[in-house]
């Protein structure tokens, strides 16, 4: 049964926990944003599309969010609580602080189950659409926008200018298309006026020209003797192809073999049948190995037998001719298992990285989940030591505490990219670093320790000082 007690501790949880959760999302998101800027502007992309790249870009953030929405609301909850001394009053009342804590606790341990559901089952699809997404909106070209006195050369074949383009966005003067149909040979439009328009779809650009010439080169590309056509017209309509503009769609199942698409149980069955693929690798080197050196497996007996005399060591028992053919056979011997050898570590590094990479991404949707339990034990006993509301100093400390757990983390993941550390250390990196600095924070709280009073570290250091040599009382 929930008590009032419980009750009050919960209340004053949920504000602060909704508000920053949703901050911190909001700041993640529009960093996110901020990154992919260059690959959004200019491509004439609809509201609807840029919202469906930040709807995915943010789903993939919420395990990130829920950790330092955790560690800022439980310092802050726990500051007000001690700036208004409540705190004071629940542990004077023989209430200990994890007592006071169990309900937040509880619901912390709840969060770590959403987190790792969410990153389990919703993050992966997310990253499948984001990544088919973003690889749609890259290699969109930008939309047509033709600027006085620029070429514009995104429509494949063409490069097009103008001198002058009139207020009405239509009409256009001093008109300059090249087209460009093989590597030698150009055919160019020059006209004095114009107008161009777009069809309804978007999918074709209509020029209708006045008064110019088209110049055309006709036959063999690689030959001489090609015909020149110079043709001056009155009115003259070209209509180009936009359609190579436009985004395409692309399938999501070119994207469905990433690790960060799978959920954890994939991951499991991934990296089991790569451990299998790496060991039949290595029978397959060890087996080519042995056909090309096969004399390793002669015994010392045989070699004992067949070595020559000694009084013909100092003669030469093999002819000139059949020493080079030797040679050359030494050496294609030699050169081919070299081959053979650097191909398959080749394929041993790449089989290793991927189940590296597996591993990481399966440590990952775990560690992120129980390090909101552990910024939680470092926000509530630190709240409680500060005893200090509101968005200042509770802030601060969190933003502190945040920052170390993410570069820990960046950290934790480059080194096992590079090999330089195991997967399990890597991901784990941040958690095993924060734990004992929760716990330390803790053991502090319910002892009431004056961890951040200015007094105590001032009187402490008058101690000090007393003790030192040359400040001893005579």
């Amino acid at each position: 049964m929930i008590k009032k007690l419980d009750k009050l501790i919960i209340k004053a949880f949920f504000g602060p926990f909704i508000a920053t959760f949703f901050i911190a999302l909001f700041v993640l998101m529009m960093q996110t944003l901020w990154k992919y800027i260059d690959d959004l502007v200019g491509k004439g992309l609809d509201l609807f599309t840029i919202g469906e790249f930040v709807w995915y870009a943010s789903a993939s953030l919420l395990a990130l969010s829920m950790p330092i929405a955790i560690l800022i609301s439980s310092i802050m909850t726990f500051g007000n609580l001690g700036e208004s001394f409540e705190l004071i009053a629940i542990k004077s009342a023989g209430i200990s602080l994890l007592r006071f804590m169990r309900p937040l606790i509880y619901i912390t341990l709840v969060l770590c189950g959403v987190t790792f559901i969410f990153a389990n089952n919703v993050i992966p699809y997310a990253n499948l659409k984001f990544i088919s997404l973003y690889n749609d909106i890259y290699y969109t070209k930008p939309a047509f926008d033709l600027k006085p006195g620029i070429f514009y050369t995104y429509v494949p074949n063409y490069a097009i200018k103008v001198a002058k383009k009139d207020p009405d966005g239509s009409t256009i003067h001093n008109v300059l298309i090249y087209e460009q149909t093989n590597t030698q040979q150009d055919n160019i439009i020059v006209a004095e006026t114009g107008t161009m328009k777009t069809s309804a779809d978007k999918n074709f650009l209509e020029f209708n020209l006045v008064n110019g010439y088209r110049y055309q080169e006709k036959g063999n590309p690689y030959d001489t003797t090609t015909e020149f056509i110079r043709l001056g017209f009155g009115s003259f309509k070209k209509l180009l192809d936009l359609s190579m503009l436009q985004k395409q769609t692309t399938p999501d199942s070119i994207f469905k073999n990433n690790q960060r698409m799978f959920t954890a149980g994939n991951l499991s069955r991934n990296i089991d049948s790569l451990n299998v693929v790496y060991d039949s690798i290595q029978q397959h080197i060890s087996s080519s190995a042995s056909i090309y050196l096969h004399f390793l497996n002669v015994p010392d007996s045989t070699w004992a037998k067949n070595k020559p005399p000694k009084n013909t060591l100092d003669k030469p028992w093999i002819t000139d001719s059949l020493r080079l053919a030797l040679y050359d056979r030494v050496f294609s011997l030699a050169s081919t298992f070299r081959n053979t050898a650097e191909f398959g570590q080749n394929e041993l590094d790449a089989r290793k990285r991927d189940i590296r990479f597996s591993q990481l991404e399966l440590h990952r949707k775990f560690s992120f989940s129980l390090a909101c339990l552990v910024l939680f034990f470092i926000g509530a006993p630190l709240g409680s030591i500060i005893r200090k509301g509101g968005m200042g100093m509770p802030l601060v400390v969190a933003i502190i505490f945040f920052l170390i757990f993410h570069l820990l983390n960046m950290f934790g993941e480059k080194f096992v990219k590079e090999g330089l550390l195991s997967p399990f250390v890597g991901m784990w990196l941040a958690v095993m670093v924060l734990a004992p600095v929760g716990l330390f924070f803790t053991y502090k709280a319910i002892h009431d320790s004056q961890l951040f009073n200015k007094e105590f570290y001032t009187r402490s250091w008058r101690k000090i000082k007393k003790m030192l040599p040359g400040n001893a009382p005579v």
